[in-house]
């Protein structure tokens, strides 16, 4: 046991360095930190590391909050697993050692660390929406999982994580992963969840107001991940494929946090050939903004609402004469 602790003293020293340029939620800055100095944790099985992670947090939410964020930013998104949809290497202890998984590993991971913290957690299998081109075209199969947390009886007290989203992203060929944390994914805010993901069983669509069916899920527009940053709600168009005319103006718009926001752009054509933004003139009123844009180019192509330069939310246009 002596051992344990001296390596674990050994562990938080020298590693705690590697979340030194993490962002907090505001929310959680004492949780946060605390997981920071502990670092990454190297070398321990998960029974050690869930228990490193909770044994002197009270709060279950705190508790979820510490597993949450110390797997964010310590296992990978696994480019070759996901392309091949590879279902070996998931179990929890595997996905400790190798630090890196498909999305079902995360949330196996996620539940098996809840478990040892006595938070009753569920994986949740189902399916997202990554680039505008997956609108109204369903995945052939699940793509993807994530966490239900329990912290009381009513259903009011189950929450949405989603640690694997929380941890970055990868691009459209599946091939690269980019470590981006983004901390609203923990405890998501439910409506918002609601349009990006889908359970393959309902009765995992918490909260209300989301779609009924995988073909509805799929005609809603892409959300980013800055969609949680903002506090999204209640996009417009709320269809994600936009049919218009050249010679008419399409109106965006979105409810959000009331965080400040200085500039609003579209990207319009394939992300990878680096189209130019194109600066919108938006109005807001109180929690919502909006602006408007005539499409000139009669084509059929993706466009990105960007915030400060951050994708929120995506569509596919259809432009005819």
């Amino acid at each position: 046991m002596k051992k344990i602790v001296f390596l674990l003293a050994f562990a938080f020293v020298i590693s705690s360095h590697t979340y030194a340029q993490l962002p907090n939620n505001p929310e959680y800055p004492a949780v946060d930190n605390f997981v920071k100095k502990l670092g990454p944790l190297t070398g321990f099985n998960v029974a050690v590391i869930a228990d490193t992670l909770t044994r002197t947090l009270t709060d279950k939410k705190d508790k979820a909050r510490a597993i949450f964020y110390w797997i964010a930013n310590n296992i990978a998104l696994d480019p070759k697993a996901i392309k091949m949809n590879d279902k070996r290497k998931i179990l929890p202890e595997e996905v400790a050692a190798a630090r890196k998984t498909t999305p079902l590993g995360f949330s196996l991971l996620v539940q098996e660390m809840c478990s040892w913290a006595k938070i009753r957690c569920l994986s949740v299998d189902g399916y997202v929406k990554n680039f505008p081109e997956d609108i109204n075209n369903k995945a052939d199969e699940i793509n993807h999982s994530w966490n239900v947390v329990q912290l009381g009886q009513s259903p009011e007290e189950w929450f949405y994580v989603d640690a694997a989203k929380a941890s970055g992203y990868l691009d459209k060929k599946q091939s690269v992963f980019t470590k981006y944390f983004t901390s609203e994914y923990f405890f998501a805010e439910k409506s918002l969840f609601n349009l990006d993901h889908f359970p393959d069983n309902n009765a995992w669509q918490l909260g209300s107001g989301g779609p009924k069916s995988i073909a509805a899920f799929y005609a809603l527009p892409v959300i980013s991940n800055a969609s949680y940053e903002y506090g999204l709600q209640k996009p417009v168009p709320l269809n994600g494929m936009i049919k218009t005319k050249s010679k008419n103006a399409v109106t965006f718009g979105f409810n959000y946090n009331g965080r400040p926001i200085s500039s609003i752009d579209l990207l319009i054509g394939d992300a990878k050939k680096q189209p130019k933004p194109e600066p919108m003139n938006f109005t807001a009123n109180g929690p919502t903004v909006s602006f408007s844009y005539k499409f000139k180019s009669e084509d059929s192509y993706p466009v990105r609402v960007m915030v400060d330069g951050k994708e929120l939310v995506s569509y596919f246009v259809e432009v005819t004469e």
